[in-house]
Formats: C-alpha cells, sequence, structure tokens
C-alpha cells in the first residue's frame, strides 16, 4: 500500500510539469543556456550574449497580476538607468508567449520597449531553481556575467522599485557602461 502511494504521489507530482524543479543556482554557478521566445516575435538565447554582454533576467510569477505589472511598467520607465549598462534585460515567466493572458498581450498592454521571455515548458526556470512550489517562477533577479556565469540573484525584488535597483546592482557588480 505504501508503495502504491508513493507511485501516486510521483505521478501527480509528475503531472503538475513540476519535475524539472532543480537545486538554486547561485553566484559563481554556470548559468544554464535557454533558448526563449520573447515577447517581441524574437528568440533569444544565452549564447547569443556569452563573451559579449552580461544578461539580466528579472523573473515574475505571473502576466497581468499587480506586482508583475508594476515591475515591468517600472522597467520601462526606467529603463534609461538600464540602457547606460552593456547588458541585455528581460523580465521572464512561465506563462506561455501567446493568448489574451500571455506574455506577448501583456508586453503589448505595457507598451514595453523590452521583450519579456517566455518559459511554458518550465526548463529554464526550472535549471535555474527559481520555480516555486505552485508551478510559477519566483520573483527573483538573475544578473550573468560575460562569461556565461551567475554574478548574483535577487531574491528580495522591489517591483516599485525594480529598475533602479537593477542599475545600481549592476553598477555594484562593475558592468561595464556602454561605449
Amino acid at each position: 500500500m505504501k508503495t502504491l502511494s508513493l507511485l501516486c504521489a510521483a505521478a501527480a507530482f509528475a503531472l503538475t510539469g513540476l519535475t524539472s524543479l532543480a537545486a538554486e543556482l547561485k553566484a559563481g554557478d554556470p548559468a544554464p543556456n535557454f533558448k526563449l521566445q520573447g515577447s517581441d516575435g524574437k528568440t533569444y538565447s544565452l549564447a547569443d550574449f556569452k563573451g559579449k554582454q552580461a544578461v539580466v533576467i528579472a523573473w515574475f510569477p505571473k502576466a497581468f497580476t499587480g506586482g508583475c505589472t508594476a515591475e515591468c511598467k517600472h522597467l520601462k520607465a526606467e529603463g534609461t538607468a538600464l540602457k547606460k549598462f552593456d547588458v541585455a534585460y528581460f523580465t521572464a515567466s512561465v506563462d506561455s508567449h501567446d493568448g489574451e493572458k500571455g506574455n506577448a498581450a501583456f508586453a503589448k498592454s505595457l507598451a514595453l520597449d523590452y521583450a519579456i521571455l517566455s518559459d511554458p515548458k518550465k526548463e529554464f526556470a526550472g535549471a535555474l531553481g527559481v520555480l516555486n512550489e505552485r508551478g510559477m517562477a519566483a520573483r527573483w533577479t538573475y544578473y550573468i556575467g560575460k562569461d556565461g556565469n551567475i554574478l548574483h540573484v535577487d531574491k528580495a525584488v522591489k517591483p516599485a522599485t525594480a529598475a533602479t535597483d537593477i542599475a545600481a546592482k549592476l553598477k555594484e557588480l562593475g558592468i561595464a557602461a556602454k561605449k
């Protein structure tokens, strides 16, 4: 009976799509490569930036919700602070790209000038360890160096000051200014 219970629990866990949960990656760890569709219709990969630019990925739990809207709006409103650095920056979630509640519609509703990455299969989010127990991304921001290694993980993101906080962290990490 105990074996049957364990099998049922494992099957239920697999059906939730959370089988890709991994240990949380931290500063110094190599960032896993990703290939994700952006809200702008382009596909982005970490390999596109390796050796060229640092990358910031600000994960949020769910498109069209209060905190996520505030965070994305602040990144747009204060984006000039981020554009001073030689960095590619994105927001990301495990929401789908398409549909009325997808990231493309969310980005369009906010007239964003940067891409939201969609990871509906939860592969990249799972590899980073950013998925929470509900199968959504935690509100964490990853800073990845030109070398592809994680420089910092911010687990105390404040949506209302996201852009200015990211800019301050980029300066603290010594990310070069754009030339």
